[in-house]
């Protein structure tokens, strides 16, 4: 009996335990199945303007942004929960920093962290998922980590530190302070490093090493160029794996860079001031020690190392008699080093985690062809216009120096520098040995295309492996995409994406190469928008914005370039409203309210400066007017027609009126409803006041001489009556027909024309401006060999060389802005609701053209758009990315010939287009 109850009760267990198995086993398969089902999740997560999995981060408040798989199941984004968690652990199982829980929302970007801000050197785990528009969710994101920076004063424990002969006690002399200096510190580490963080910047420019080892092989001229009275910035380089056990050295050589030495054309004075090294490496042991080295007297410091002289104008000077081999590593033994004088830090400069990419080594060129080796000089071709410095390999004699020059271009066959005015932009090499050296200067740019190397070994003949460029400039996501069936239009495009590379140096320069290089406000408005059609530059234009808050004075003025030097000291129409059109035109773009909320009292300040300047709603503040316009007429004795002939008054009261709308505009997005109406009411007077005192009923321009600009500002601007901007129009028109059909238009003016004429209906001009061979013209400067787009429409011609004018830098990006049209006019790509929400596609046909294809990288993925015209049938490919919906304009079409995807449609049907690729088919007349 006992043992059939045994039985029994050992069966029944048996059959519960296969029958739980078999539960089991069904909710796995169901889980399974379920996360098979699962959409795929998101992907190209970010924080801020695109940092992925950063460190030294400078927001305690991050932002979170993500795009949907272009090759997910969902089409659109319902809602989303974003998790955050101070390690991966807690994030997979109880996020301690942050659970959005679902939020019921299509964004998917900006989004604001909602924890506790986050403290320096904190780090944060992050992950998102989203429901599509069925209601059902994905798959969580792969995890990102984000690691602060150190953001307060307060976080340092460091000094600045330098060598003892720039005490300015000392008055040391130009020569000191434009010399090099060596640091060094020797340490032990004494355990399993769990953890290794270098926290850096200086005053000047700094290039870290540790243990004899670059601490990075990219960066360059680091930490970049900011209002250093008031902000530098830091960098973060994680050193755990560069470590040691037993004895390590951190070094560093530094030098004036921006800081120090003179800046800016016709500056005498020089800025006698000494480069200073701040430094601050944490080490965290594996149990849970924490050791910091930081820059103080402990330091030893050396003038005595191979880089004698360095400028950022001027070039280098090597000497390798005075190399000191194995300088920055442990073993070296520093004879005749000095303790570094050290100086406490103060909150008046703040030290912040730099909020965007450095300067990086992006590629390397090699040698197109060598023009000449003779009477001991050779010049080499490298067939592009650049930026960076030179890598040597070259034969040389001992003691025998060699010199390194640098030019844009050749002048009726001569190698030229007088474009680069009073910046000598020369590098020396003295040889110790005679043999082959490898040298490339550290603390100095060059803006060049040729290079003309002297004082080498002249017994060998000259071969293109000396030279190798190394191109720099910040480090960008460049994905301009723009082609087109004309030769001359890609060309243009190479030019202008080559002027964007070389000017992107940090700051938005004018010009790389002469004794300038400065952040010019009026350049940087006209740009900004094809600059981030054609990179991810976002980032970049914070970055710069913020230094220009730094720089605006208490009356609200700006400065004409930032960061400011003394130099000009005054504020001009069209430059200083950079600050209302920037953050305007990246609000647009991106659709993140962060860039509006920032320099939104920056923006009502200079309309308040806008005001003071003004009398009875003119404008009479300076302007350096409509710059560069080709042939103006010269109306006084002395007048060089720099700043054109547009009525400089009529272009203050332009920018004034435009900086209101703007600033209006931004007012509704911010909801700041006590400035909506004042704001309004003012641009009405403007408006009023612009067409009372500048026209006659006609809108004859009264008092001064008519230009393309003058209605162009009016008519961009929405100046002039409704019922009068036909007439305006017609001006405009005229204008451009007595210039046979040629632009006369400078700096500000360029960038309307082809806004303008495409908004009412004239986009047959544009390309007929475009598309132009003769000056003034952009394919002018092409048949003339450029490879960068110039300051001048004519600033050189292969026959006659340089143009004796002057102002001839040939690498300036102004008047790339025409590839905003490639853009938002050929391809037809713009937005129809601020981040690309909503698209517009309406691209514009022209005889010039065949066909054209390119796209741009919204917030949401990318936009294509390709086209192609063959005997009047159209064929166009449209690629609407997730997440967003397309409207789809075609000009010129007959109605009847339409096709969607190989259906017969209407134009509304290419109307509020899904994500996917489509196909549009239709005859179109030209």
């Amino acid at each position: 009996m006992f043992f059939n109850q045994y039985r029994i009760s050992q069966v029944i267990k048996y059959v519960s335990l296969v029958m739980g198995l078999l539960v089991l086993s069904s909710c796995v398969k169901n889980t399974k199945t379920e996360q098979s089902a699962s959409p795929s999740p998101p992907g190209s997560l970010s924080v801020g303007e695109g940092f992925v999995n950063p460190i030294g981060y400078y927001e305690s408040v991050p932002r979170f942004s993500w795009k949907l798989d272009p090759q997910s199941s969902i089409t659109a984004q319902s809602a989303y929960q974003i998790q955050a968690a101070s390690s991966l652990e807690l994030l997979k199982s109880e996020p301690d920093l942050w659970d959005s829980q679902k939020v019921t929302s299509s964004k998917t970007s900006w989004l604001h962290f909602e924890g506790a801000p986050l403290a320096s050197r904190q780090v944060l785990y992050w992950r998102v998922r989203v429901w599509d528009e069925n209601n059902i969710v994905s798959q969580w994101s792969e995890a990102q980590p984000i690691e602060l920076g150190l953001l307060n004063n307060s976080d340092w424990n460091a000094n600045w530190i330098g060598h003892p002969d720039t005490d300015l006690n000392k008055a040391p002399s130009q020569q000191v302070l434009a010399t090099p200096q060596y640091l060094r510190k020797l340490f032990n580490v004494s355990g399993d490093v769990k953890k290794a963080r270098l926290y850096i910047t200086a005053k000047g420019l700094f290039a870290p090493q540790i243990n004899g080892k670059k601490v990075s092989e990219q960066d360059v001229m680091t930490p970049g160029w900011t209002p250093y009275a008031k902000r530098i910035e830091s960098l973060s380089y994680d050193l755990t794996e560069q470590l040691v056990q037993g004895e390590n050295s951190l070094a560093a050589s530094i030098a004036g860079g921006w800081y120090a030495m003179r800046m800016a054309n016709h500056i005498e004075q020089d800025h006698l001031v000494p480069a200073r090294l701040l430094a601050q490496l944490e080490i965290t042991y594996a149990d849970g020690r924490i050791e910091t080295i930081v820059t103080d007297d402990t330091w030893l410091s050396s003038m005595d190392g191979p880089i004698r002289f360095a400028s950022i104008y001027d070039g280098e000077k090597y000497d390798q008699n005075k190399e000191m081999l194995g300088w920055a590593s442990p073993q070296f033994e520093p004879k005749g080093w000095q303790p570094a004088i050290s100086e406490k830090m103060d909150d008046v400069i703040a030290i912040k985690p730099k909020r965007h990419e450095p300067i990086r080594i992006i590629e390397e060129m090699s040698v197109s062809q060598i023009v000449s080796d003779e009477n001991g000089k050779v010049v080499f071709d490298f067939g592009q216009n650049m930026v960076g410095v030179p890598k040597l390999n070259l034969p040389v004699v001992k003691g025998q120096e060699v010199k390194i020059r640098f030019a844009e271009a050749l002048h009726k066959g001569e190698f030229y520098t007088d474009n680069y005015r009073s910046a000598k932009s020369t590098n020396y090499f003295i040889p110790s040995v005679t043999g082959v050296i490898q040298y490339q200067p550290t603390f100095t740019y060059h803006g060049y295309r040729y290079v003309e190397i002297s004082g080498h070994d002249t017994s060998l003949p000259a071969t293109k492996d000396w030279v190798t460029a190394m191109i720099q400039h910040s480090d960008i996501d460049l994905h301009a995409n723009f082609e087109s069936s004309h030769p001359k239009l890609n060309q243009l495009t190479s030019n202008i994406i080559w002027g964007m590379r070389s000017n992107f140096y940090d700051i938005p320069l004018d010009c790389p190469q002469r004794d300038e290089r400065l952040g010019w406000t009026g350049d940087a408005q006209v740009f900004v928008t094809p600059s981030m059609y054609m990179a991810d530059v976002y980032g970049f234009w914070s970055a710069w914005l913020q230094s220009v808050r730094e720089e605006q004075g208490e009356d609200g003025k700006i400065p004409v370039y930032i960061p400011f030097v003394e130099w000009i000291n005054f504020a001009s129409s069209g430059w200083g409203d950079a600050v209302t059109i920037i953050p305007w035109e990246l609000y647009v773009l991106t659709g993140d309210k962060t860039i509006l909320e920032d320099n939104y009292e920056m923006m009502k300040k200079w309309l308040n400066f806008h005001e003071k300047k003004s009398n009875n709603y003119i404008s009479k503040m300076t302007t350096f007017g409509d710059w560069l316009q080709p042939y103006p007429e010269i109306l006084k004795e002395g007048d060089n027609g720099n700043r054109g002939n547009t009525s400089f008054s009529l272009i203050g009261t332009a920018y004034f009126a435009r900086s209101v709308e703007l600033t209006l505009k931004s007012a509704k997005v911010l909801n700041q409803t006590g400035d909506i109406q004042m704001l309004t009411e003012l641009h009405q007077k403007i408006k009023q006041a612009f067409l009372n005192e500048f026209f006659d009923d006609q809108l004859n321009l009264v008092g001064a001489i008519p230009t393309q600009t003058t209605y162009l500002l009016g008519l961009a601007y929405d100046l002039f009556p409704e019922d009068k901007t036909p007439l305006a129009l017609n001006k405009l028109i005229g204008l451009i027909a007595d210039a046979d059909n040629h632009l006369r238009t400078g700096f500000l003016g360029t960038p309307l024309l082809t806004q303008v004429l495409q908004e009412f209906g004239r986009s047959d001009l544009v390309y007929e401006l475009l598309f132009k061979e003769t000056y003034p013209s952009w394919f002018y400067s092409i048949n003339n060999g450029a490879t960068t787009t110039w300051e001048r429409w004519n600033s050189y011609s292969l026959e006659d060389g340089f143009n004796p004018q002057g102002m001839n830098s040939l690498n300036h990006y102004a008047y790339g802005t025409v590839s905003r049209w490639f853009y938002e006019g050929i391809l037809g790509i713009t937005a129809a609701m601020p981040g690309f929400k909503k698209i517009n596609i309406e691209p514009q046909f022209g005889q010039q053209l065949q066909h054209a294809k390119g796209g741009y990288k919204t917030p949401h993925g990318e936009v294509s758009v390709s086209w192609e015209i063959q005997g009047g049938a159209l064929m166009m490919l449209v690629t609407v990315p997730k997440n967003t919906t397309a409207d789809v304009k075609l000009p010129t079409v007959d109605l009847s010939s339409i096709t969607l995807n190989g259906s017969d449609a209407t134009l509304d049907k290419l109307l509020n287009l899904s994500p996917g690729k489509h196909k549009i088919e239709a005859n179109v007349s030209l």
